[in-house]
């Protein structure tokens, strides 16, 4: 009987010893993607803030040409 009891005490052991190391895996895992995320949403952050301090030089362009370019439709018989 004490042999049983020895193998059965082996068997939670190497189990209790497996399932350390899963832990110890899963808490890599789990150290890289917060890593990763917080990259991310460094990243994010990054690019809002330069988008909102970036000049949108287009609009600028586009509002030089509106005057000229509504003059081009007018027929002479419409204007009064």
């Amino acid at each position: 009987m004490n042999k049983v009891e020895e193998l059965i005490a082996a068997s939670r052991l190497s189990e209790l010893m497996n399932k350390k190391e899963e832990d110890k895996n899963s808490k890599t895992l789990l150290w890289v993607l917060a890593i990763m995320g917080a990259v991310a949403g460094i990243a994010a952050i990054a690019y809002a803030v330069y988008c909102f301090f970036t000049p949108d030089y287009l609009e600028d362009f586009e509002e030089d040409f509106e005057d000229d370019f509504d003059d081009d439709f007018f027929n002479e018989d419409d204007q009064v």
